[in-house]
C-alpha cells in the first residue's frame, strides 16, 4: 500500500500527516505504530485531516503507541499552516474531540490557536478519586534522592500533571515519566511535565507525553503549563513556555482561554509504502 502524506513540526515536536478528505486510508492500530516508529518514517503523533461540514476540516491524533488522543496542540497548528496554504485563508477552524479550534496564521510560519479553557475538576481531567487537582501533593524523587511534593492536574483536552522544581535537571523524566503516565489516579494516563520558573513570564520545561515518551515539544503541555502557573501565582497571563528545541508563547485572556503561539516548519511530501 502506498500512502501519500506530508510532514510536519513545531519546535521539533513531529507529525505525520495523512488527508483523508479525498481518498481514505484506514490503518490498524499496528500500522499507525510502525509509522510513528523512528527506524521506520518516525513522529510524535499520526494526524488524519477528515472532511467536515461545520468546519475546515477536521482531525484525529495516534500517539506513537496507536492510541487516540483528544488533542494535539502543535498538531493542531501544523495542519492549519497547510490548510491555510490550501485555500489562501488566514483564519482556520478544526474540530476535534475536544471541541472546535480556531488558528490563525499571524506571519509566515507563525501560528497561533486557541486552545479554549482549561478543565480543573477532578472527574474532568479523570482522576480515579477526588483531590485537589490544584496540588495532589504527589512525590517524585530527584537524581540526589530528594523528595518533591506537589502535581496540579489540568486538562487541556487530555490529562496534565505539572511538578513545579527549583531546576528540571535535577530530575530524570525518563523514569519519572512512565511512572506518573501510568498512575493508578490517571484512569486515562496522563502527560507530564517538569517545570522551573525563570521568572514571571518565563517557564522552562520537560515534558513527557502520554503514548509518545519523552519528546521535544508539547503544546497542550505548554498550555497546562502555563495555566498551572497562573493558577499557583507564579506566572503571567502571557507566558513564554521554554523547550530544548525553542519557546511557545501562551496568552490566557480574560475569559481564561488559552492561546498557543508558535513557529511551524516547512512541508514535506513523502510516500509511505506499507
Amino acid at each position: 500500500m502506498d500512502i501519500k502524506a506530508f510532514k510536519m513540526d513545531g519546535l521539533g515536536n513531529d507529525f505525520v500527516i495523512i488527508d483523508n478528505r479525498q481518498k481514505i486510508t484506514n490503518l490498524t492500530r499496528d500500522q499507525i505504530v510502525k509509522i510513528c516508529d523512528r527506524n521506520f518514517i518516525g513522529c510524535d503523533q499520526l494526524i488524519f485531516i477528515e472532511s467536515d461540514s461545520s468546519a475546515d476540516a477536521s482531525l484525529r491524533f495516534f500517539n506513537s503507541d496507536g492510541g487516540e488522543s483528544g488533542a494535539c496542540g502543535n498538531g493542531t497548528r501544523c495542519v492549519a499552516d497547510l490548510i491555510s496554504k490550501e485555500k489562501n485563508i488566514n483564519s482556520i477552524v478544526l474540530n476535534t474531540l475536544s471541541g472546535k479550534l480556531k488558528s490563525r496564521i499571524l506571519e509566515k510560519k507563525i501560528v497561533m490557536t486557541e486552545i479554549g479553557k482549561a478543565k480543573l475538576k477532578w472527574n474532568e481531567i479523570p482522576l480515579s478519586k477526588e483531590m485537589d487537582t490544584k496540588n495532589l501533593n504527589m512525590k517524585i524523587i530527584d537524581k540526589n534522592n530528594n523528595e518533591h511534593l506537589g502535581g496540579t492536574a489540568i486538562n487541556v483536552g487530555n490529562p496534565h500533571i505539572v511538578f513545579f522544581v527549583k531546576k528540571i535537571e535535577d530530575f530524570n523524566i525518563k523514569s519519572i515519566g512512565p511512572e506518573m503516565e501510568n498512575h493508578e489516579l490517571f484512569p486515562e494516563k496522563c502527560n507530564l511535565t517538569i517545570a522551573q520558573i525563570i521568572n514571571k513570564n518565563l517557564i522552562k520545561v520537560k515534558v513527557w507525553e502520554r503514548g509518545a515518551g519523552l519528546t521535544k515539544a508539547c503544546g497542550t503541555a505548554a498550555c497546562a503549563t502555563a495555566f498551572a502557573g497562573k493558577l499557583n501565582n507564579l506566572t503571567e497571563n502571557k507566558t513564554d513556555i521554554e523547550f530544548s528545541t525553542g519557546k511557545l508563547s501562551i496568552l490566557i485572556d480574560e475569559n481564561n482561554s488559552i492561546h498557543m503561539k508558535g513557529p511551524v516548519s516547512d512541508i514535506e511530501e513523502i510516500k509511505i509504502k506499507l
